[in-house]
């Protein structure tokens, strides 16, 4: 496909508001996805080359938090392998499956999710005490939500932060660098088979992958400054934001 320099610029200042927006609460593709619908592209090219893009901002927030020691990568690994392994498997699925099922059941499943962070008086900057072993979270966690992001996606970066805070007794900013290490780790596998497959639209992808560099960068330091003050709004609007938008189109 072929862009105009308008089109170019504008997918530019998408990446950089996605990935800004997505290192701090998550739902860049909420942006992303209909800009790159208008640009043309079918839904599933659209997809693809979300899944390019939004790569390149979570690997840019997830290398902040690491080199910040936020993150420690060695005791992660077990759920860096299933949350592979899950979007893998879900991501095969998917190409076998009706969806259709999901759009109706994960508003539902978000708005509790908003309310959640709305009133839980846990949410905050300090770690609390874990419900569940870290193994334990490895298997269940990684791979369950791993699972959805390969076979649906929206929502993901919410799902993982609400694990590390209700399950792992993480911190808002610790759940947030652990979950871009985890949103990098689906997206990757993801797009592996969306490349095999030929589906990425490759100009429009790395073009929203250089604004996605710098917005995941900007938004990774913010969450380090500003902690939970921040990040409980944005968490509560981008997912009251996503579940509409997963309504409109399914009762539209």
């Amino acid at each position: 496909m072929e862009f105009e320099f308008s089109i170019l610029l504008l997918l530019l200042l998408t990446g950089l508001v996605a990935g800004f927006i997505d290192a701090i609460a998550g739902g860049g593709g909420l942006i992303a996805l209909p800009v790159l619908l208008a640009c043309g592209l079918n839904p599933v090219e659209a997809l693809a080359t979300n899944k390019l893009q939004g790569s390149f901002g979570t690997f840019s927030a997830a290398r902040y938090f690491v080199r910040k020691k936020i993150v420690d990568l060695k005791q992660m690994r077990l759920t860096i392998l299933c949350t592979f392994i899950g979007s893998v498997c879900g991501t095969l699925l998917i190409q076998q499956l009706d969806s259709s099922f999901l759009a109706i059941l994960m508003p539902l499943l978000l708005i509790s999710i908003a309310i959640y962070f709305l009133f839980s008086p846990q949410i905050s900057d300090e770690d609390t005490h874990a419900r569940i072993k870290a193994t334990t979270f490895g298997f269940l966690i990684g791979t369950s939500i791993g699972f959805y992001d390969g076979f649906f996606g929206p929502g993901t970066g919410t799902f993982f932060t609400l694990a590390y805070v209700a399950l792992a007794g993480y911190s808002i900013i610790k759940a947030t660098a652990h979950t871009k290490v985890l949103n990098f780790t689906s997206n990757i596998a993801s797009l592996i088979f969306f490349a095999i497959g030929g589906h990425i639209v490759w100009i429009a992808g790395l073009i929203m992958a250089t604004g996605q560099l710098i917005g995941g960068r900007l938004g990774a330091a913010l969450v380090i400054n500003k902690g939970s003050r921040l990040i409980k709004p944005l968490i509560v609007s981008m997912t009251l934001l996503l579940s509409a938008k997963l309504l409109i189109e399914q009762f539209s």
